[in-house]
């Protein structure tokens, strides 16, 4: 039976356990309040850290580490949305170590869940990836992932690209909260992102109006053709972080481009290359008179595989030189490091802008060198006038002089030494009238210049072959090579490419013709069968004759992957 005390005890103690109660669902809203304040304490201190960055990358870094820790998530991730709108040009991630990017590869570029929020730019929560549809795995020696919250980025209304975390920390679930903190930094981040990119363009425009400059004060100066298409090279790389930069100039009556000015990575494998119109960046640009762009300049089906050089290169643009209506005088070419951003539109319309300066500097130095051709030639007329109404006159007038007076000369040996001297001052008029000649008449108005019968040799060839040899020209070859020395190489150069269509069954040729101050070297290798030990030398005898006739010589080799290589080499008449 119990005591009277036991019921009023009871009723002590339900008082209190209802006073803990409410004690502890205070102290829950507490903390959930300053749960709550101290989120958006981190949100607004993740806005003013992101919105204070002035620097694009560093501004997209600062904005997948805030992202990460506003939402406790272990991997996190930005992918930039390329120019197409369809696959991602850049993905910036953390809580990946360099060890882990390099075994699993390359970067996504937008398929699966990643592409689903490049089609569909809304928040996208999943709590376990692979069970979407869109989803179709991870590439090898990937970490397993299995949450997911993605918010889109915009920029002025545009997508810039998206928001990725995955895996939130303790085995908890991203719920509506994580998503609405991280859409509002998905808003900040599109401001901070714009603010960046307007700076950014703000610093180019600057320095490209400085490399304006230094191109007119070079072109104002005096410069060479060949010095400011070099500087509009080195700037256009410079200015666009590209590893290469190359001009080219066409090649009159041939058809072909052939690059002049090259620069950066891998510049010897381009410079004095020869190019077709119809399977080069650079041709494609020429012919169309409008840019060339390239995702992947090493693997484009667009660009001849031979001879390798791009190498290490991802993407690429090429940008004519002048325009449809004006003419196009040549092609700028840039090309990015392998996995850096390609090309943007704006990008390529200020190129575009920029290769007006090497049109500008390609005319100035065309007019120059015209005003200069003509004071040349009226100084030859001057000279040529001279020696025919001076010292023609004057020696012929000599000669009538002696002439008549050998009549009156009666020793013998003395008026044969008349006689003798009057045929002299003859052979002298003649000499001076083929000088005068030479005087006005203009060399190289004929068009047949070594590099184009060079170019048009191994054009003629190609049908034979089977293929179009690689053509590299290297040096004042139109200028600086003899005329007789001319004569040779393309007898040598058509010999050597006839043995490689009837005898080398080759799939590839190079041709390489340099000219320096002290030789001319003509280079022909193919990746044939070789030179058959019982087969026909008389071509090989003739090409050995003619560099022996000039005091150079010919020397075969079987290069180490196989083949034929040709050289051909002669001393220049003033070499040293």
């Amino acid at each position: 039976m119990a005591s009277p005390e036991e019921p009023q005890a009871a009723r002590v103690r339900l008082p209190h356990l209802q006073l803990d109660e409410l004690l502890e669902e205070l102290q829950a809203r507490l903390d959930a309040a300053r749960g709550t304040r101290d989120r958006v304490h981190s949100l607004l201190e993740a806005v003013l850290s992101v919105g204070r960055e002035l620097d694009l990358e560093q501004a997209l870094y600062s904005i997948v580490e805030a992202a990460a820790a506003l939402v406790d998530a272990e991997y996190a991730a930005l992918g930039v949305i390329g120019p197409d709108g369809r696959r991602l040009s850049a993905f910036h991630t953390i809580g990946v170590t360099e060890e882990q990017i390099t075994r699993i590869g390359p970067f996504p570029e937008g398929h699966g869940i990643l592409g689903e929020l490049i089609s569909h730019p809304e928040p996208l929560r999943l709590t376990k990836i692979s069970e979407h549809p869109a989803s179709y795995g991870f590439p090898p020696n990937h970490p397993p992932m299995n949450t997911f919250l993605g918010v889109p980025i915009r920029v002025r209304d545009q997508i810039f690209g998206n928001l990725y975390l995955t895996e939130k920390r303790g085995g908890a679930q991203f719920d509506q909260e994580d998503e609405s903190v991280l859409s509002t930094l998905a808003v900040a981040a599109g401001v901070a992102i714009d603010n960046a990119r307007l700076y950014e363009q703000s610093r180019l425009r600057e320095r490209w109006l400085r490399a304006n400059a230094e191109i007119t004060h070079s072109l104002m100066s005096g410069g060479g053709r060949t010095e400011v298409l070099g500087q509009i090279a080195e700037r256009a790389a410079e200015i666009t972080g590209s590893a290469l930069s190359a001009v080219a100039l066409p090649m009159e009556d041939t058809g072909s481009l052939a690059v002049e000015i090259a620069v950066g990575m891998d510049a010897k494998a381009h410079q004095g290359l020869v190019l077709r119109l119809d399977r080069t960046l650079m041709g494609l640009a020429f012919s169309s008179a409008a840019p060339a762009v390239s995702a992947d300049v090493s693997h484009d089906d667009r660009i001849s595989p031979e001879p390798p050089r791009f190498q290490g290169l991802g993407p690429a643009v090429a940008v004519p030189i002048g325009t449809s209506e004006e003419g196009v005088r040549g092609v700028l070419l840039l090309a990015r490091g392998s996995g850096r951003p390609e090309f943007s539109p704006t990008e390529t319309e200020t190129l575009q802008a920029f290769a007006a300066q090497a049109a500008v500097a390609m005319e100035l130095a065309e007019r120059r060198q015209d005003a200069e051709e003509v004071a040349v030639l009226k100084d030859r007329d001057r000279i040529a006038r001279d020696l025919h109404d001076l010292a023609i006159q004057r020696l012929f007038a000599t000669g009538m002089t002696l002439q008549s007076a050998g009549r009156f000369i009666e020793h013998p040996e003395a008026s044969e030494r008349v006689v003798r001297a009057v045929d002299d001052l003859d052979e002298t008029i003649k000499i001076i009238r083929s000088t005068i000649f030479g005087l006005r008449s203009r060399e190289g108005t004929d068009g047949t210049g070594l590099r184009a019968r060079v170019v048009r040799i191994a054009g003629e060839a190609a049908p034979v072959l089977g293929f179009a040899p690689s053509v590299r020209l290297e040096g004042l070859v139109d200028t600086d090579v003899p005329r007789e020395i001319a004569e040779h190489v393309v007898a040598v150069l058509s010999e050597a490419l006839t043995n490689i269509a009837r005898h080398a069954h080759a799939g590839r040729a190079d041709v390489v013709l340099t000219a320096d101050s002290r030789q001319v070297r003509l280079t022909v290798t193919d990746n044939g069968t070789g030179i058959s030990p019982d087969g026909r030398r008389s071509g090989l005898l003739n090409m050995a004759e003619r560099a022996e006739q000039l005091g150079g010589r010919m020397e075969l080799s079987r290069p180490a992957d196989g083949g034929t290589r040709l050289v051909w080499w002669v001393p220049k008449p003033n070499g040293s």
